[in-house]
């Protein structure tokens, strides 16, 4: 028969679990974050889609240029999300071993401690891939000189002067 744990074990055991579910909570406003600017890109993405065909010239080029960089950007966030979920994955596996050990006195510092760094890892690769998303976002939004230096006045201007 197993021994049941005493209480001030299990207390001890949730204690060493906090800082793994304090990161669990960390993990999930990234991931709120990163569901966020993915739900921003398909917004934008299906805009352009409509607008995609009805363009001709430049304005053409310039959307499918968009469209191809929202198509990138959509793929690299969903890379940021899979790796950020794996990394709460694995801190999930690292409280129920820290509890399975206690419960079952077994010596699973090294599966622990394995499993901690591989969630520190994937999560690592999370942050580096939003930093790839957002250095995408940034390269795309460049607001085009026509705009910039477009004077209402001249527009006019010319309007009226038409025939």
């Amino acid at each position: 028969m197993i021994p049941l744990p005493q209480v001030s074990q299990v207390a001890q055991t949730i204690q060493l679990a906090l800082a793994p579910v304090f990161l669990l909570a960390g993990i999930g406003a990234f991931l709120n974050v990163c569901v966020s600017r993915l739900a921003r890109i398909i917004d934008r993405a299906r805009s352009v889609e409509a607008a995609i065909l009805t363009s001709r010239g430049k304005e053409h080029d310039r959307m499918v240029a968009e469209i191809r960089v929202l198509d990138r950007r959509m793929s690299v966030v969903n890379s940021a999300i899979f790796l950020s979920v794996a990394s709460a994955c694995a801190v999930c596996l690292v409280v129920i071993l820290l509890f399975a050990g206690n419960l079952f006195d077994a010596h699973l510092g090294t599966p622990i401690a394995a499993l901690f760094s591989l969630a520190m890892l994937l999560q690592a690769g999370g942050f580096a891939t939003f930093i790839q998303e957002i250095r995408l976002a940034s390269q795309i939004i460049h607001i085009r000189n026509e705009v910039l230096y477009h004077k209402a006045e001249e527009a006019d201007a010319a309007i009226e002067a038409l025939p």
